[in-house]
């Protein structure tokens, strides 16, 4: 406990799935969070949970007049930020020749143009003191290339990439910046429905399930934390396994 303690976060996306998880194990280490979305009444909600260390406000995180709302907010209630965590995303399944270009630019709009305005907007004050450290989340989709989610992985790849450039222009002035990469996490992006997910989508990867929300906040956590103040401009992969390559024997017939 208190590997946060005297930290100040932002987090985009917090009103459900991983960063609603990040915000609650962020308040339970210590750190104070302004929790962001566009799901004003389940941020709202989750902020009153965490109490006192926790406020809610609303960010289109496309919107740079939003932005720099949130960090105003912040710095009122809490001081200037230590960490940020550009979790906010969105995840849409269509074939490259027949998606309409609005929609691919949409995707590129949230889960790209968004955490570029969020270092934009959050890096100069951490800079100005010295110290902070920004988890940008992407994805297994920007490690390798994946079929019907073009516009996701295009964006995911390119924030892996945005990250390098940040850690390198950030870093000399006490500002780390890395990514993680999840697999499949069980969140209402991967699983809209909400039930049981089938393990047998998972049959092939060394971890034979999905990822949980948890774990993608406790790696978040390690590097919100000093206890990575040696890590910048690198890729924290939470996947169970999946990019390491698949296991073709469990597809296999009994007996081969």
């Amino acid at each position: 406990m208190g590997r946060l303690t005297g930290k100040n976060a932002i987090i985009t996306g917090a009103a459900r799935g991983m960063g609603a998880a990040e915000a609650r194990l962020f308040v339970a280490e210590g750190a104070n969070v302004l929790l962001c979305d566009i799901l004003d009444d389940e941020g709202s909600s989750q902020s009153d949970e965490l109490g006192a260390a926790a406020r809610y406000q609303h960010l289109d995180v496309t919107d740079e007049d939003q932005w720099l709302a949130a960090l105003d907010t912040a710095t009122k209630a809490f001081g200037t930020p230590d960490v940020l965590v550009n979790n906010a995303g969105v995840l849409q399944f269509a074939p490259l020749v027949s998606m309409p270009r609005l929609d691919f630019e949409r995707v590129l709009a949230i889960n790209l143009v968004g955490p570029f305005l969020g270092m934009r907007t959050v890096a100069p004050p951490m800079m100005e003191a010295g110290t902070g450290s920004i988890v940008n989340i992407s994805s297994t989709g920007g490690l390798v290339g994946m079929s019907m989610i073009g516009a996701y992985t295009a964006s995911k790849w390119g924030l892996r990439g945005l990250t390098k450039s940040a850690a390198i222009e950030f870093g000399h002035r006490g500002v780390r910046v890395n990514s993680i990469h999840p697999g499949g996490v069980d969140t209402p992006m991967a699983n809209p429905g909400g039930g049981d997910v089938d393990p047998a989508q998972y049959a092939g990867q060394p971890i034979q399930r999905i990822g949980r929300p948890e774990e993608v906040a406790r790696l978040a956590l390690f590097l919100a934390s000093d206890e990575s103040s040696y890590s910048t401009g690198s890729e924290f992969v939470v996947d169970g396994g999946q990019t390491a390559g698949i296991d073709l024997s469990a597809m296999l017939p009994d007996g081969l």
